[in-house]
């Protein structure tokens, strides 16, 4: 019997599947224990009224509800949007500057990794840097003396409502244009050399060469760089937390919810918070995959515009034939 099992053991596709799984277990594992698992337990946590010590009273949906009549919370996600503004400024100039450093420029992995290096800085840091950079009389104010600007004439960057939002969401872009500007770079360099060829000698600018080979070779690493920024937009933390602590109106979505957990101990609240942020997140993917599908395409495929003009075109070549 045994000798049968070993044999069978043995056979290329049992071997090839026992790899397979022996390899999996302890990620899929891992991933049960610290994501599957908690979330499931924090979808059941959003249905009662609950500290992290104490008793728990069932309350249905009433969290949920609470979520969008509270003014702290729902409303908070209005600030995001701020953030998205960053996150298509960020975009724009990662792409701008992947296509110059892309060709072979003097000096280009010296100034890829200037940029680059902001990213490998840790949340927090890149907080505590901008916390200073902002402060009355600090960095930026002592800048903007050089041109002449005055401190009375200036802004408190981080106290005034009308723009210490803006100020925060700018350090989004400072963080991670690096990050998609490499990731743009590696795609530029993917496109075939001999487009670039085959447009020079037709005439064709920089620009036609960025629109006609450039953007649709790359338009799949654009819209996963701009569906990982949009949904890290909505879930923004880390900077209005460490610069602000949330003071001053500058509260995102994700900060309040920590606050009503771990401050006010209202944990079943800021489950629900989590929940309804994830389906946010999640139809925010979905739209923004079907804007992209419908107006670019998705890889060679033609985008559903394009074919809905093709269709049409024929149908009318159709009906002139006729």
């Amino acid at each position: 019997m045994a000798a049968h099992v070993v044999k069978w053991l043995q056979k290329g596709k049992v071997n090839r599947w026992l790899v397979i799984l022996t390899f999996m277990f302890i990620p899929v594992f891992l991933l049960l224990v610290f994501t599957y698992i908690p979330f499931v337990k924090m979808m059941g946590f959003s249905f009662f009224d609950m500290k992290y010590i104490g008793k728990r009273e069932y309350v249905g949906i009433q969290n949920y509800l609470d979520v969008f009549q509270r003014d702290d919370c729902f409303k908070a996600l209005r600030l995001s949007f701020y953030y998205i503004g960053a996150c298509f400024v960020q975009m724009s100039l990662a792409l701008y500057f992947a296509s110059v450093l892309s060709s072979n420029i003097r000096c280009g992995n010296l100034f890829k990794g200037f940029m680059f290096f902001p990213y490998l800085i840790c949340g927090i840091a890149v907080g505590f840097i901008f916390k200073f950079f902002y402060t009355r009389g600090f960095v930026f104010d002592t800048v903007l003396s050089w041109f002449g600007f005055t401190q009375d004439q200036l802004p408190y960057w981080l106290k005034d409502t009308r723009i210490n939002n803006i100020s925060i969401a700018a350090t989004s872009i400072w963080r991670y244009m690096g990050q998609n500007m490499v990731l743009f770079i590696g795609a530029i360099m993917s496109v075939d050399s001999t487009m670039y060829e085959a447009a020079a000698i037709d005439g064709a600018d920089e620009w036609k060469k960025f629109r006609y080979i450039v953007f649709p070779s790359i338009k799949t690493v654009i819209a996963l760089n701009l569906i990982l920024s949009i949904t890290g937009s909505l879930s923004a933390f880390e900077p209005p937390y460490v610069i602000t602590n949330g003071s001053f109106g500058t509260a995102t979505y994700f900060v309040v919810m920590n606050k009503l957990a771990h401050e006010n101990q209202k944990v079943g609240l800021a489950s629900a918070m989590a929940v309804i942020l994830l389906v946010i997140i999640l139809a925010a993917t979905l739209f923004q995959k079907l804007i992209f599908r419908y107006f670019f395409g998705e890889g060679e495929e033609e985008s559903w515009r394009e074919k809905r003009m093709r269709r049409k075109r024929e149908m009318i070549s159709r009906k002139e034939g006729a």
